[in-house]
């Protein structure tokens, strides 16, 4: 399926993932949220958290296509740090607003 770029109905995944060989101090998770809220501000921050197993987290945004998404999940200290290693994936709503993907 073709990336719907600027449709609302799409978003954008980052999985990121722990590298057990690198910690995180207080500096670094403060440079993360920094990150998030900036996402927030410019309107494209959807929902972020943590996995409660601590192996990563996900970030959920919108962008004006994957190369872009990617470009931001690149820019997080999370990953240049490499404390964490992200995919980013293109995440196609269903919903009622769409009829579920005009299937419903």
């Amino acid at each position: 399926m073709a990336d719907a770029a600027g449709d609302r109905f799409t978003h954008y995944v980052i999985t990121l993932t722990r590298n057990p060989d690198r910690e995180a101090d207080d500096d670094l998770i403060r440079e993360h949220v920094a990150f998030l809220r900036e996402l927030d501000r410019k309107g494209q921050l959807v929902s972020a958290g943590p996995f409660a197993d601590g192996a990563g987290g996900m970030i959920i945004i919108e962008a004006e296509s994957l190369p872009e998404a990617e470009r931001i999940a690149a820019a997080d200290p999370f990953v240049t740090s490499d404390y964490e290693r992200c995919t980013v994936r293109t995440w196609l709503l269903s919903c009622e607003d769409n009829d579920h993907m005009g299937m419903g």
